[in-house]
């Protein structure tokens, strides 16, 4: 558990663990947490704010915090060889997680410029079954373990609508008998009660995370074992430097973290025939995608 020196922080890490968001929503509630704890370090914030939260989430606090975050300064760890700005898309779910937090507070929101991010265009329905037939394909001949890995994750999330959040926490205990049914916690991203269901998986599925399965149980041995469902394929790192500029090799056969399963979205969808002219750019618009014809042919 992280604790920190500045009394404001600390205050901090009490709301986090009596909000009751989902995981995605948390991990972007604990970047904005190690921004700010990083801004305060560098003493580039108000001293009232080390040890006032009230003070913290005042507007005098956020706006050079938000200043600063967004010249990617307040990163953690290098992208490239150095610390580049943050995106848009980045900067706007700050600005949401800043108002989030001081409405838990009691306090108004800010709504520190910018503004709601139009929704990218979802695939139609056609285009899903057109997916499901690509991966069919796949499936019948040859495939390297990044392309097992990624059929089988595409393959799930259209029978599951799942949020990548919730796909990368799944473990091979949430696999039913013969691969029929996978459990998924439903966490609302914006906050509220985890929702547990069992769904019913597809042909398609089943034989997709045979594949797969066979597959990690190599890399797994390898790395000492896991039971989450998705492993790394190649020997990485944390991202993370010592006092020494080092960082932390991991093995292959690694829990996979949600921006590594978001990565071999993006990589895949430019590396395998077919799927750049039948998947969107974001799994997040494939994942709703298919939560729409899911609630349509439940009607």
């Amino acid at each position: 558990m992280q604790t920190s020196t500045f009394p404001s922080v600390r205050a901090l890490d009490q709301l986090l663990d009596r909000l009751g968001t989902g995981a995605a929503r948390r991990r972007q509630l604990n970047m904005v947490r190690g921004e700010l704890e990083r801004a305060l370090d560098r003493g580039a914030l108000p001293v009232g704010a080390r040890r006032s939260l009230q003070r913290l989430l005042e507007k005098e606090a956020l706006d050079p915090y938000v200043r600063i975050a967004q010249s990617g300064a307040l990163r953690h760890r290098r992208v490239d060889g150095g610390f580049p700005p943050t995106s848009e898309a980045t900067n706007e779910i700050r600005r949401k997680c800043i108002d989030l937090l001081r409405e838990a507070l009691g306090m108004p929101a800010l709504r520190l410029g910018g503004g709601e991010i139009p929704l990218q265009p979802a695939p139609e329905a056609a285009t899903l079954s057109a997916l499901a037939r690509q991966l069919d394909q796949y499936l019948a001949g040859a495939m390297s373990p990044a392309q097992t890995r990624l059929t089988a994750l595409l393959a799930l999330e259209l029978d599951t609508a799942a949020r990548s959040g919730e796909l990368v926490e799944l473990r091979t205990t949430d696999l039913g008998e013969d691969n029929a049914a996978v459990y998924i916690e439903r966490r609302p991203q914006g906050g509220g009660a985890v929702e547990g269901e069992w769904v019913e998986t597809s042909a398609l599925t089943r034989a997709a995370l045979e594949r797969w399965l066979n597959v990690r149980g190599d890399l797994v041995q390898r790395a000492h074992g896991t039971s989450k469902l998705w492993v790394s394929l190649w020997m990485n790192h944390d991202g993370v430097l010592d006092d020494q500029g080092n960082t932390v090799i991991r093995p292959p056969g690694m829990p996979l973290e949600e921006n590594g399963l978001i990565t071999s979205y993006r990589v895949g969808r430019l590396r395998y025939e077919g799927l750049r002219q039948l998947l969107p750019l974001k799994l997040e618009q494939l994942r709703r995608a298919v939560d729409a014809e899911r609630q349509r042919t439940a009607a």
